[in-house]
């Protein structure tokens, strides 16, 4: 009898993609009498438990369980402490997998001993919008994704400091605790560092396939990106280093500008620096923007850069606005 796995799926008014979600999972080629999954439900508002609550009558092998606190951490330690599974598979509402995904995560963990083994994720726009594209675009794309391999893709199993979901022994979560609840965000980056620090080994396999959905407006893709922005260092607030050092590259980038612009006031050599960090940004955007429309098309060199621009941007700002909060709160 193969190990028993336990998929924990965090969602709150997913009513647009859980359905997706779960019949990726159910059509897994892992033997269902060892499979449960978990889905977590944030109360949410919309059609989200009605749609799983069927799935439950149809499988028994689903579950839904209920998140009072409606962030994600909570929703992923309530997962973990009703579990049964030896192996814990952390699973996003807003994406769907191969049908190998729960089998290749066990078979990497196992073979190469590692605490948590995730995959790549290949990001498909939500709609058939020309803006929705180009979203998808920069997040699989080395200038909007940065060191993200999971986003961008590796050639070969990589050691790396975090993955999208992930599969964990059920026994890390004994050793280093659960997810952090006063995260709302970055709670996975931050359990991970936390793993990392504690010795544990983190695998990202390019074998191991999910397709995410992201926002389709220019509008619902910066607020998001604030969002995440924000949490890459609020958490500081708690005494919680939830980021690596390349995700404060938009926050380098966002502060030089600023401060440049600031300087220039009183200092002309200031306005010099300013041009040089803002040209050579556009520059860039339109290189890579460039390279894009040439695989894709003339349209998307009038819509990438501003893709990219707006990915940058708040990323960067809602790293300084979170820096703030934290300081201010000193």
């Amino acid at each position: 009898m193969e190990i028993v796995i336990s998929v924990i799926i965090p969602c709150r008014n997913e009513e647009k993609y859980i359905e997706k979600c779960l019949n990726s999972l159910i059509e897994q080629d892992y033997s269902k009498d060892s499979l449960e999954i978990l889905i977590v439900d944030g109360i949410s508002e919309d059609k989200t438990r009605e749609i799983v609550e069927k799935y439950t009558q149809q499988y028994s092998f689903v579950k839904l369980l209920n998140n009072p606190k409606k962030i994600i951490p909570a929703a992923l330690n309530i997962g973990i402490k009703e579990a049964k599974g030896e192996i814990i598979i952390k699973i996003d509402a807003h994406s769907t997998y191969q049908k190998d995904y729960v089998s290749k995560c066990v078979k990497y963990l196992k073979e190469y001993k590692a605490d948590n083994v995730g995959g790549v994720m290949k990001t498909l726009p939500s709609e058939n919008t020309l803006w929705a594209k180009a979203i998808a675009i920069s997040l699989s794309h080395f200038f909007g994704a940065g060191g993200s391999y999971f986003r961008t893709g590796v050639d070969k199993p990589k050691w790396v400091d975090t993955v999208f979901g992930g599969c964990y022994k059920k026994e890390v979560f004994k050793k280093i605790g659960f997810f952090n609840e006063k995260l709302t965000r970055s709670e996975d980056m931050e359990f991970n560092l936390r793993l990392k620090r504690a010795g544990g080994k983190i695998l990202l396999v390019p074998d191991i396939v999910s397709y995410y959905y992201p926002k389709s407006t220019l509008k619902d893709f910066f607020i998001h990106n604030l969002k995440d922005g924000i949490w890459v260092t609020y958490p500081l607030k708690f005494g919680i280093k939830a980021f690596s050092w390349r995700h404060l590259v938009p926050l380098a980038f966002v502060v030089s500008l600023i401060l440049s612009l600031f300087l220039s006031l009183f200092f002309w050599p200031a306005r010099f620096i300013f041009y040089l960090i803002l040209v050579s940004y556009i520059l860039l955007a339109l290189f890579f923007s460039t390279k894009i429309f040439i695989k894709k098309g003339f349209k998307y060199l009038l819509v990438m850069p501003i893709v990219f621009v707006a990915r940058h941007m708040a990323y960067g700002l809602g790293s300084l606005f979170g820096l703030l909060k934290v300081l201010s709160s000193k």
